[in-house]
């Protein structure tokens, strides 16, 4: 039988698990006036491992009890699925079609002690940015908010098309994956200009695939924005 290969199940004491929960507690406590909720993350490009981020933060997200979904909004290269291990027969498209009630298509992780669920992609629709930009779509993640705790959404990387753009519109706040010496950094300033645009509420970006200095270290950074939008940026290092 084969077995998640995500890190904060698979090794939930590793200091890359511990960063997760470090996120996750950024995000809680990023937002004084207003309750985060429903949560999309997004990438400059392709590979940075924003559907990890996603997987992994909702996994953190649901070890306190809290009743959380992940949503797979990439139409167009999902892999959310793949990572848990389940079927993609029918998902989020099935659903704003009206082929399935979500009831049908929403999926339990099965992951024990966890109340985390999935909802994958599903059919693939002519045009995904439409699906998303629909009324429909929106109307949809409203009704979730009194099922869930938290709704982690993962979207195609804001470069390539809208559909990240689209989103950010209607969640309470946006994250930004960026992975470290691979991401050209016009792109990562192009994909931050991108979410501005739209008045997206971002919680902050974090870089990934750092690489640890120093023998018997390791590292990671993430950086957040305070009230007046100016960046933070800590790094965290251990023995």
């Amino acid at each position: 039988m084969e077995k998640l290969e995500l890190i904060t199940i698979k090794d939930p004491k590793s200091p890359i698990s511990e960063s997760y929960r470090t996120l996750r507690t950024n995000i809680q406590f990023s937002s004084v006036d207003k309750e985060i909720q429903t949560i999309m993350v997004t990438s400059s490009g392709p590979g940075e491992g924003k559907s990890t981020t996603s997987a992994n933060l909702a996994i953190v997200m649901s070890e306190s009890g809290a009743k959380t979904i992940i949503i797979d909004c990439d139409q167009r290269k999902p892999i959310l699925h793949k990572k848990f291990l389940v079927s993609n027969r029918t998902g989020l498209s099935d659903v704003l079609a009206g082929k399935v009630e979500f009831k049908d298509a929403v999926i339990n992780t099965g992951i024990d002690n966890l109340n985390l669920d999935l909802l994958t992609s599903g059919t693939k629709p002519p045009n995904p940015s439409g699906l998303l930009a629909s009324k429909r779509m929106k109307t949809f993640i409203e009704d979730l908010k009194d099922k869930y705790r938290y709704i982690i959404i993962d979207t195609p990387p804001i470069i390539a098309v809208t559909d990240a753009q689209i989103v950010s519109t209607y969640v309470d706040g946006s994250i930004l994956v960026v992975a470290s010496s691979q991401a050209d950094r016009d792109a990562a300033q192009k994909a931050k200009r991108l979410l501005e645009k739209v008045n997206a509420n971002i919680l902050g970006t974090v870089l990934n695939k750092v690489e640890a200095k120093g023998k018997g270290y390791y590292g990671y950074y993430y950086s957040y924005y305070d009230e007046a939008g100016n960046k933070k940026r800590k790094k965290k290092k251990r023995k």
